[in-house]
């Protein structure tokens, strides 16, 4: 028993310093995975990142079979199982032996390839005090049943790494308040001596030019004025990408200045009042830059409609046009590179977005983000 019991402290260990050293996500997940299924008899296993509505993603694995490696059944992408299932109506609170596989046993029904005897594994969920991330899976071949000394140990794995998956989303998001701060200050800079600056090169041109008598050197002083004033468009185009001007009057105020400087006639309406958090203010105006920017190119339409809603518990915005609109499944993934990047932004908030649309219907961009 002692000798058990020091075995089970050294893996602990030996997991603990790979997750105390990670700085990257994907990578420490990897690599507490592997270790754990070097120290253990266990041979195959993998962990899904799963939101509130369900949807999952596997976001590490290691020695899955080839039939869960499928291409085109890609049974790990697709369909439910049975320990999301308890995950998300609550009932898997701790590491549990799950019967059969519905993933593995859906792979044998179909032919999708050789599982190397696996039909059963061991499910934990991952989290952090309340908060709840996903699931560890972990099984081998020809094994059914895990005791319950392997259920403890797994679960113990299990609080280790949604502690150091909570330390690093933690840190993502300090990383994300400084580089906020930062582009701010920066944008002061710029504003403040930069585009001063340029601003007194346009002025002394423009008056050297009109005092000039040879017209060489007039021609020369229109030169520098015209330079002066590209220098400065450029300088307002960049100062808006850092920090938009009305921001600080709210981010309605913002992103409908944006919007007129595209084209766009933005019909806005706001109910209620709170000064939102810095990261939460940036977060939507860069969603709604992206959803702007998307019906300038494709919508077919200039008229666009933006709803914000603040309560005690969220923040709801709302972009929409009345344009051409496109074919688009909310279980596919989202339309552009930015409003993915956009999505992984918000799910650090936990918020949600969501995209509808449909042919010759418009487009809704809509996004969620809680205040607590």
């Amino acid at each position: 028993m002692e000798k058990d019991h020091i075995s089970e402290l050294k893996i602990l260990k030996d997991i603990a310093e790979i997750l105390n050293e990670g700085t990257n996500l994907h990578t420490m997940l990897h690599d507490a995975l592997l270790k754990l299924l070097q120290i253990t008899d266990l041979q195959t296993g993998w962990i899904f990142f799963i939101d509130k509505n369900g949807k999952h993603e596997m976001i590490a694995a290691q020695h899955l079979p080839p039939a869960l490696l499928n291409k085109t059944a890609q049974p790990m992408c697709n369909g439910s199982c049975w320990c999301v299932d308890r995950y998300m109506d609550g009932r898997l609170q701790k590491a549990s032996n799950i019967m059969e596989c519905k993933r593995l046993e859906d792979s044998v029904i179909h032919e999708w390839g050789d599982t190397h005897d696996i039909t059963h594994h061991a499910t934990v969920p991952l989290q952090a005090g309340d908060e709840r991330f996903g699931l560890l899976n972990v099984a081998a071949p020809h094994k059914i049943h895990f005791e319950q000394r392997e259920l403890d140990l797994l679960g113990s794995v299990a609080l280790q790494i949604g502690t150091a998956i909570k330390r690093i989303k933690l840190t993502q998001f300090q990383q994300e308040v400084k580089l906020i701060e930062e582009r701010n200050r920066l944008v002061k800079d710029l504003h403040d001596s930069v585009n001063q600056l340029l601003f007194s090169i346009n002025v002394t041109a423009k008056a050297g030019s009109s005092l000039a008598k040879d017209v060489q050197l007039k021609e020369t002083f229109s030169l520098i004025q015209e330079i002066a004033q590209h220098a400065q468009v450029e300088m307002k185009a960049l100062i808006w990408q850092l920090r938009p001007q009305g921001l600080e009057n709210g981010i309605v105020s913002a992103l409908k200045s944006y919007g007129q400087m595209l084209g766009l006639n933005v019909k806005e309406q706001i109910k209620g009042v709170s000064v939102l958090p810095a990261v939460i203010e940036e977060t939507l105006w860069r969603v709604g830059q992206e959803a702007f920017n998307n019906c300038r190119k494709h919508a077919g339409t200039a008229e666009v409609h933006l709803n914000v809603n603040i309560s005690k518990e969220q923040v709801i915005m709302k972009i929409q046009d009345s344009g051409n609109g496109f074919i688009y499944s909310a279980s596919a993934e989202l339309p552009t590179l930015g409003l993915k990047t956009m999505q992984e932004r918000i799910n650090r908030l936990n918020g949600k977005l969501s995209v509808t649309s449909s042919i010759g219907n418009g487009t809704v961009v809509e996004v969620s983000i809680p205040l607590s």
